[in-house]
């Protein structure tokens, strides 16, 4: 039985007074993975929600299968609940199916052949069957061990309550749950947020063995060339929404190619415009000649002065015909990007060790032998879940206490990214709140627009309104915008878009360079290509 695809068709969304998406269209075939990528704001969320059916268009439409699963509805779930309630929510579509064939069957048997209930009973059984077939019923209870397993739940007792657990092992059960169900359609926000290494993989090798169709927003450029079909970029582009076909690796060179020629196109028809305004405004004041003519060539004037006028007319039509023409259907300008422009992430410091660890531990979180960090350091602190990364950057900075000896140089100035940013006057705009913290003067001769982490519309908003990627790029800039010796980043390509995250990756190394910095990332695109020397931190016991 063919599974129905997933469209869209002209979809606009307003928010807070700004269309956040314009005429959007978009088919998700069964077997096609698509993923949504575009800078924060963009709309990757919204489309989700309006896909979904949790949100409602302003305009447009929305077809979808009955059979659809969106990440951020599948946790409908009292925190008393435990493990096993959610997989046996999971589950119960599959269990419905076996017993509704194990009854057809029995049905079935007792059913004459010739028997006026018989093509009915076939016809039920025939349905039910291919729906059991497309999610793989029998298997449903060994792939639920199996996805449990393979997220990093499988060591969790099925009887704990939600309650008792992290938000990342809720937001992994989450998915667990819907890859369990296989439904139909498969909507996913950000989904390898809180997956290590394993689990990321395991995701991606599910997801390309579903039959259905997979809608995902991601910033994950791995992710990203490792499932998608197709990808659709929601950044402006001449052309509106664009979809391209391949994985990020494909989209790269696509997309810069895409720009190019909208820069092109809109240079050349500026151009054009120039020269035909200045045409028509020349033009139309020539005449034949700069003087009357003598008494005894009157006749022969006129009639050279009506045809040089009348040519000089059809020019004049012609060149405002398609002035107008051009004026009507030019290119918009091609919007600057947010690129990423400190000169530098961290300020020099002199040559030596900056900090030195020995027998480090934090009960329960971290232990650490030896670590020595030098003033022109680019060090990539990697590991599983809970092997302590974030606590060893809160360690260096200083914002956690731990056993055994930690030296830093003497007025070393340290800042720290955290995963999560938090700022005391929400109500503040982000210029404001940028400006009280570093200071007119550095705000003046270091202008937050400039650093290309947020765009000009963001820089009068709230902070409390700005996106959690949003609040990210503010509390980076922060940092950058007087950078100290040392820098920590914890996961700092969270809620980037795949293009700034290029960009920072660029900009971390390699040394040696000014100051030292120390990165903790799950980011596989950034590990594999990491240009410095790496720690990795055990698994916890």
């Amino acid at each position: 039985m063919a599974q129905p695809a997933l469209s869209a068709f002209d979809l606009v969304r307003s928010l807070g007074g700004r269309r956040v998406l314009d005429g959007v269209s978009l088919t998700a075939a069964p077997g096609r993975r698509i993923g949504l990528i575009g800078e924060n704001g963009a709309g990757k969320s919204t489309l989700l929600r309006l896909l979904a059916g949790v949100d409602e268009p302003d305009g447009g439409a929305v077809t979808r299968p009955a059979d659809l699963g969106f990440l951020h509805q599948e946790m409908p779930f009292d925190p008393a609940a435990t493990i096993a309630d959610v997989l046996d929510e999971a589950l119960r579509e599959a269990r419905e199916d076996l017993a509704d064939l194990d009854r057809l069957t029995a049905a079935l048997a007792a059913t004459p052949p010739d028997g006026p209930d018989q093509a009915g009973l076939l016809a039920a059984y025939g349905a039910r069957l291919d729906r059991a077939q497309d999610h793989d019923a029998w298997d449903a209870d060994r792939r639920a061990e199996i996805t449990l397993a393979g997220l990093g739940l499988g060591g969790i007792g099925t009887g704990r309550t939600l309650a008792t657990l992290s938000g990342g092992q809720r937001a992994r059960l989450a998915l667990a749950a819907l890859l369990v169900r296989r439904p139909t359609a498969l909507l996913l926000d950000e989904p390898t947020n809180h997956l290590d290494d394993d689990a990321a993989a395991f995701l991606e090798e599910q997801l390309r063995a579903l039959p259905g169709a997979v809608v995902a927003a991601s910033h994950d450029r791995a992710f990203l060339d490792a499932v998608c079909t197709d990808l659709i970029d929601l950044d402006p582009a001449v052309d509106g929404p664009t979809r391209y076909g391949g994985g990020y690796t494909a989209y790269l060179a696509a997309k810069q190619a895409e720009r190019d020629r909208w820069e092109r196109r809109f240079a050349d028809e500026q151009s054009e415009l120039a020269a035909l305004r200045q045409s028509v405004a020349t033009t139309s004041r020539t005449i034949a000649a700069n003087r009357g003519p003598r008494d005894n060539n009157r006749m022969s004037f006129g009639l050279l002065t009506n045809r040089v006028e009348q040519q000089i007319s059809r020019r004049v039509r012609n060149a405002g015909r398609r002035l107008d023409e051009l004026e009507r259907a030019q290119v918009r300008r091609p919007p600057p990007p947010l690129r990423f422009a400190a000169p530098a992430l961290a300020s020099p410091s002199p040559e030596g060790t900056l900090l030195a660890l020995r027998d480090v531990m934090v009960p329960g979180r971290l232990t650490l032998d030896r670590f020595d960090l030098t003033a022109t350091d680019r060090v990539l602190v990697t590991g599983p879940n809970g092997a302590g990364k974030s606590t060893l950057l809160a360690v260096l900075a200083g914002h956690l206490a731990a056993g055994g000896e930690v030296r830093r140089r003497g007025s070393l100035r340290i800042g720290l990214l955290a995963q999560d940013s938090v700022f005391d006057r929400p109500e503040r705009t982000a210029a404001d709140t940028y400006a009280r913290a570093v200071g007119p003067r550095r705000a003046e001769a270091v202008p937050l627009v400039d650093l290309g982490l947020l765009a000009p519309r963001e820089l009068g908003r709230p902070v409390g309104e700005l996106s959690a990627g949003q609040r990210r790029r503010l509390a980076l800039a922060l940092l950058i915008a007087d950078p100290p010796e040392l820098l920590l980043l914890d996961e700092p390509t969270n809620h980037l878009s795949p293009r700034l995250a290029d960009e920072l990756q660029n900009a971390l190394g390699p040394g040696p360079g000014p100051g030292a910095i120390v990165v903790a990332s799950h980011d596989r695109w950034l590990r594999s290509r990491w240009p410095g020397r790496e720690l990795r931190l055990p698994a916890p016991a």
